[in-house]
């Protein structure tokens, strides 16, 4: 019963957002609401992870061990970004870049937004899927183009319009899926994940080869695999920090599980193989591209948002390579990801802020100007290309492993350049903004408390998993079975 909760909570805490007047006061109630989700969504994953049961409700809700998870991830990320929204609402609302009304708007499209986002993993039907994938596009639109700028009504429209038509494809594979599931049951039609996972083998494997690419691309274009990425750096750089957070560190997820979902059907129907070639090669695309722009890139939250293009490729050959490491390994990646770029997001909104500026070139100074949002940025830095002690380390490190356990040479050997490369371009850009000299102008500025706490929250899980994990491996390989069976 914890779902209904899950999915009731964001519900009513946007209704009530439009209702509370004072939105410093909401802004505490909505930590408090979203901290109560994540005690709910550790439960519900504790519960499923160690029974193996799932969970079906009205023939519509439908709970396993893997969206139990991705239900985790996303109620981590939503509780840093109401925490650390106290604070950076607060000083919108100071500088008079909007209004307490429109403060409550946004509390409300952040509710409706996390909403959606856990709608996702909840739904046993493959139709209803899709709705609630484009359900967060339509929401999280106007969280893009809060500002009303330019530059962030642009990109809003960039971010509709690809995703948009990407969902389409997406919408076509999943017809496809259902057509050919007809074929195999004789005639019975059903849009329901359970369904088609149990008759996968029956399936015509032409139709759901077929019907898979149009997933990839669909989906793969709102996941942020290249080359259908397009949309995803302005997005990132034009939303409001916590919303920048979301969009990396979660957003980008609820697509990789539509994937998943799918090539589950596809591994039990058609075999590993043809689901595996293609998300190696989705992969390594989208680290080739992503490792081109950061090498180029002048804008901090761009930089960022081409990161988030790199992680999410390396996901994709962790699944590709099929082991179970490597399956491990994308999984863990998942998490440490979603909660190491929500705290570079925090950061860079944060510089961007103080500096008035996106252009790198123009930032200096940061850890003498901004010196908790300095050092905690770099820490960050850090962590997300993938340094020891930090979690990332480790995910990548498994997924390194696995691929030349596997005997997939190439895949690693390209890894390794690839991510060597994205670590000198960001140790380059980021040494520059950080121990640069300070501008005149500039003075040195406190973080607020919500700020701080949001901070070290996200900090204490990427240092926690990163250093514990190697004496829980066992444990991480356990539930990776319990998620996917292998």
């Amino acid at each position: 019963m914890q779902i209904f909760f899950i999915l009731g909570i964001p519900l009513l805490l946007g209704i009530a957002a439009i209702l509370v007047k004072k939105e410093r006061a909401f802004g505490i109630i909505n930590a408090i609401g979203h901290l109560a989700v994540l005690s709910l969504s550790v439960v519900l994953f504790k519960d499923l992870i160690l029974s193996g049961r799932t969970y079906s409700y009205f023939g519509f809700i439908y709970l396993d061990a893997l969206g139990a998870f991705f239900i985790f991830v996303i109620s981590v990320v939503s509780f840093a970004a109401a925490l650390y929204s106290i604070g950076y609402i607060r000083d919108e609302v100071g500088e008079a870049l909007i209004s307490e009304k429109k403060a409550g708007l946004y509390y409300a499209l952040f509710n409706l937004f996390c909403f959606s986002m856990f709608f996702v993993p909840a739904v046993n039907n493959l139709g209803m899927l899709w709705v609630a994938i484009e359900m967060t596009t339509l929401i999280s639109a106007f969280l893009v183009g809060f500002h009303n700028t330019k530059d962030s009504v642009e990109a809003a429209w960039k971010y509709i319009i690809i995703c948009s038509v990407g969902i389409i494809f997406a919408l076509l594979g999943t017809i496809l899926f259902s057509y050919a599931f007809s074929l195999s049951s004789g005639g019975m039609k059903s849009l329901n994940w359970s369904d088609m996972a149990a008759s996968a083998s029956g399936m015509d494997k032409n139709i759901m080869k077929t019907a898979f690419i149009f997933i990839l691309v669909g989906y793969g274009t709102k996941a942020g695999l290249a080359p259908m990425h397009t949309w995803l750096p302005d997005a990132h750089s034009q939303a409001v920090a916590p919303i920048s957070a979301l969009l990396s560190g979660v957003l980008l997820k609820t697509a990789i599980y539509a994937i998943l979902r799918f090539g589950i059907i596809v591994i039990k129907g058609a075999g590993f193989q043809y689901f595996g070639n293609l998300m190696i090669l989705l992969g390594l695309v989208s680290l080739i591209i992503s490792s081109g722009f950061v090498l180029v890139q002048k804008d901090l939250k761009r930089l960022l948002a081409y990161s988030s293009i790199e992680h999410v490729g390396i996901i994709a050959i962790g699944f590709g390579l099929g082991t179970p490491l490597a399956f491990a390994g994308a999984l863990l990646h998942i998490f440490n990801h979603a909660v190491t770029k929500s705290m570079m997001f925090f950061g860079g909104g944060q510089i961007v802020s103080a500096y008035k500026t996106h252009n790198m070139n123009d930032i200096r100074g940061v850890i003498k100007s901004m010196p908790f949002v300095g050092i905690m940025t770099l820490l960050g830095v850090f962590a997300l290309t993938g340094l020891p002690p930090f979690s990332i380390f480790i995910s990548e490190i498994m997924i390194i492993i696995a691929a030349f356990v596997k005997g997939s040479y190439l895949v690693a050997a390209l890894l390794l350049l690839l991510l060597a490369v994205i670590f000198g371009a960001f140790i380059y850009h980021f040494g520059n903004m950080f121990f640069g000299k300070l501008p005149k102008d500039m003075t040195v500025r406190t973080e607020r408390l919500s700020g701080k706490l949001a901070f070290l929250f996200l900090f204490f899980q990427i240092c926690a998993v990163g250093l514990l994990l190697p004496f829980i491996k066992k444990d991480l390989l356990w539930i990776t079975q319990r998620l996917f069976h292998i």
